[in-house]
This record gives structure tokens, sequence and C-alpha cells, in this order.
């Protein structure tokens, strides 16, 4: 009757676990991901940030030698006013130094008036040459700043042409990033199916192998052994039943790992849990480095028989991970336990 019950659990498995560790496992590779993305944004952001303060400041000096040229062009004209006002005064003297000139010629008198004349005539002739000399220099510096802008503009061409460029670039980047992240979780989605379907393989065969055992058990992704199986109480060395046990079980993993492709990332984690009753051992201060020790014991036994080192994990959890909460005798049984584990690296 107990062997029916029994082989009817074994009949339901539950396959959950597995896919939430394998879910889990997706999940850290995508944070991963986003984490590299946004350390990409992130630099990109700043180079862009940089060559904006850039540009900004080229504009700021353009803006600056467009009010100088202005500025020059208006003193320009006042020149340019100065001295046309200055030509027709110095016309208008020419005009009657002649008319003077006439008057002498004629009668023979007016002699001091022409010389007068003359006088501001030279006058203004030495005004028109010393507002013809500003109006050079004027135009120089126009010229200066003309250059100046020019050459300015052509940094400010250069720099948003690099910004085009680095604005593609990080697009392009983007896309890259996206189309990876796609592959990696289709890649990852057939790696999990492939350790999957070689698990539920290694768990069938382990269940022929070992048969009805009591204290062998198969709870969702794991195989369990009872402690009581493996180890005497509050003890950490294997018994002769206990070895006897697991020459079977490394047999079964020695075949696996010839099976596994060796692209796919595995191991198969080896976990000691307690019940909750303190140990009463010198050697052991802890239920926590008692179920340590266990798991430990475990996997050198199996890495003598011929399985991969590189193949095996160990790992500790005291009581602190029961699957029966109770506090009877059977409840400290069940919790009392060595649990394996194929899962990703």
């Amino acid at each position: 009757m107990a062997s029916t019950r029994s082989r009817q659990r074994m009949r339901h498995i539950d396959y959950w676990p597995g896919f939430v560790d394998a879910l889990s496992t997706m999940l850290l590779v995508i944070i991963f991901l986003l984490s590299v993305f946004m350390l990409a944004q992130f630099f990109l952001a700043r180079e862009v940030t940089g060559k904006d303060t850039a540009l900004t400041k080229l504009n700021r000096q353009i803006e600056e030698l467009s009010a100088l040229l202005a500025l020059e062009r208006s003193n320009k004209a006042e020149v340019e006013n100065t001295a046309a006002t200055l030509s027709a005064n110095l016309e208008a003297e020419q005009h009657d130094k002649a008319r003077l000139q006439g008057i002498i010629d004629s009668k023979g008198a007016g002699a001091q008036s022409a010389e007068a004349a003359d006088a501001r005539a030279a006058s203004a002739q030495q005004q028109l040459q010393s507002q013809q000399d500003v109006s050079a220099k004027a135009l120089a510096q126009v010229e200066i700043l003309n250059q100046q802008i020019a050459a300015l503009r052509r940094q400010l061409a250069a720099v948003e042409e690099a910004l085009a460029t680095s604005e593609k670039a990080g697009a392009e980047s983007q896309t890259k990033i996206a189309d990876l992240g796609s592959r990696l979780n289709v890649a990852l989605a057939q790696k999990v199916q492939e350790l999957a379907r070689y698990r539920s393989d290694f768990f069938g065969r382990l269940r022929q192998i070992l048969g009805d055992r009591p204290g062998v058990s198969v709870v969702g992704d794991r195989f369990i052994f009872q402690s009581e199986l493996l180890f005497e109480s509050s003890q950490a060395s294997l018994d002769a039943a206990g070895r006897a046990e697991l020459d079977k079980l490394a047999s079964a993993l020695i075949e696996l790992e010839h099976e596994i492709p060796p692209d796919i990332p595995w191991i198969v984690r080896v976990d000691g849990h307690t019940d909750k009753k303190p140990i009463q051992s010198a050697q052991y201060p802890s239920n926590w480095a008692l179920s340590a020790a266990r798991a430990i014991a475990v996997v050198q036994y199996l890495a003598s028989k011929g399985v991969s080192p590189q193949r095996l994990a160990a790992a500790g959890f005291g009581e602190f991970q029961p699957i029966d909460p109770g506090d009877s005798d059977e409840a400290n049984r069940r919790n009392r336990r060595i649990e394996l584990k194929i899962t990703e690296k």
C-alpha cells in the first residue's frame, strides 16, 4: 500500500521550480544587458552634452564678433560721411580760390584773400587725408573680423558634423544592443530547454536505478536523500549503505556528463539540510556547519568516483529551509536531507 502511494507521488512530479530557476537566470541576463545599455546611454549623453557646450560657446563668439562687425561698419559709415563733407568743403574752398584767383588776375588785387583761401584749402586737404587713413584702418579691421567669423563658422560646421556622426553611432549602437539582447534571449531559452530535457532524462534514469527505496524521493527539480540513508546521527561521514547509494548516483552522473553538450553550462548542486534540534557535538558547533560538512562529504565522494569536480558544488543551509514546518518527529526526519539539483552555472 505504501509502495503504491510512493509511486503515485513520483508520477506527479512538479517541474515548476526548475522553470522558475530558468526564468530567474534569464532575468539576471536581461538585467545585465539593461545595465550595459544604460552605461552606453550615459557615456553617449556625456559626449553629446560636451559637444553641445562647445557649440554654444562658438555661437556666443560669433554673436560677439557680429556685434563688433556692426560697430565697425557704423564707424566706417561715419568716417565716409565725414570724408564726403570734407570733400565738399574742399571743393567749395577750391571754387573760392579759383574765384579769388580770377579777381587777382583781372584786377591785380585781393592777394591777401587768395592766400587765406589757399590756407583753408590746404587744411581741408589735410583733414580729408586723415579721414581717409582712419577709413582704411576701419576697413582693415572689418576684413580681419570677417576672416575670424568665417573661421568660427567652419569650426561650428565641424562640430555639427561630429555631433551628427555621434548621434548616428549612438543609434546604431542601440540597434546592435537590442539585436544582441534578442539573440541572447533566444540562445538562453534554447539552453534552458536542453538542460531541462537532460535533467528530466537523468531523474528518470536515477529513479529506475534506485527503484522505490524508502528515503529517496523526487520533489520538483530536486532529488532528495533522507540523511539517515547516508549518515549516522550528528555525523558527516558516509556510512557503507550511503556509499553504495552514491555509487549508483555517480555512475548516472558520469553517463550524463558524456551526453550533455559541452556548450551547456551546468552543475550538480548538493545541498545539506538539518532539522531544528540543536546539535550536541563539539566537532560541529551548529546545524549549519553539520549540513555544510555533509554536502561536502557527498561532493568529495562523487568526485572520487569519477564525477568531474567542475560539475559539482556543495552548500549547507542548516535548519533554515525546511520542507515540513512542523515539530513532530516525522517533520524533523523529512527536514534532515541531502538534495541534488541539476542547474545552470
